[in-house]
């Protein structure tokens, strides 16, 4: 096959949100119940465990007992990478280093990581967002982990400033994960075609509804080369 599929966490969010599935059997319910043998962790599920180095190795066990594939861990809630106030922006930056070490043991290629930028003005932004960006993907080339910025919301939505963090900071370890439904109010068209020169994978959703209209399931499955 030319693409090959991995599952991400939040197509499960619910169920995980409300304790109805483990977040440490992930990996096995990836492969069991949906044939797939790549996963995608999101940290919001682990957040108590982050400096557990026992659970980490337990997380790892499921998945190399099921043979499944971690493909990389999606990064919330630490702070806006492209902080105004210096001080935050590095703090932001520091906060990612664990979510790195966890990629590098459960055998990941990258982190997916938010480009937040406050309240700057547009080239603000960018010189920001492309200071904290520069720096994480430094730390992380040195682990070998790469670090990949998904369009998810504010500026990040367009594909044009996108790109052009990317270009500020000129750093191979550095790349976009275009999603396709997450453009906003910008072109989602014009979006990945901006994004898809430095991506390392794409976001594709899938969309059921019932007999009324109404959506019953949302799954997100990254196609990874």
């Amino acid at each position: 096959a030319v693409f090959k599929i991995s599952l991400a966490q939040w197509s499960l969010h619910k169920a995980f949100f409300g304790k109805k599935l483990d977040p440490l059997q992930f990996a096995k319910i990836a492969k069991a119940d949906y044939g797939i043998a790549g996963v995608e962790y999101v940290n919001q599920f682990y957040k108590d465990k982050k400096k557990d180095d026992a659970y980490l190795k337990d997380l790892k066990k499921v998945a190399d007992d099921n043979g499944v594939a971690s493909v990389l861990i999606m990064i919330d809630g630490e702070g806006a990478l492209g902080d105004p106030d210096t001080a935050k922006r590095t703090q932001a930056v520091e906060n990612h280093y664990r979510w790195v070490e966890w990629a590098k043991f459960l055998g990941c290629h990258s982190i997916r990581v938010n480009a937040q930028t406050g309240k700057a003005d547009r080239a603000e932004a960018t010189k920001n967002a492309a200071d904290g960006l520069g720096k994480l993907a430094e730390y992380g080339a040195k682990h070998g982990i790469g670090v990949i910025v998904e369009n998810h919301g504010g500026l990040s939505s367009d594909g044009e400033w996108l790109a052009g963090v990317m270009k500020a900071v000129g750093n191979k370890n550095l790349g976009t994960l275009p999603d396709f439904g997450n453009f906003g109010g910008y072109d989602r068209y014009k979006g990945v075609d901006e994004l898809m020169p430095f991506a390392k994978g794409v976001s594709a959703k899938s969309h059921e509804f019932d007999a009324s209209g109404n959506e019953v399931r949302s799954d997100y499955r990254k196609l990874l080369d």
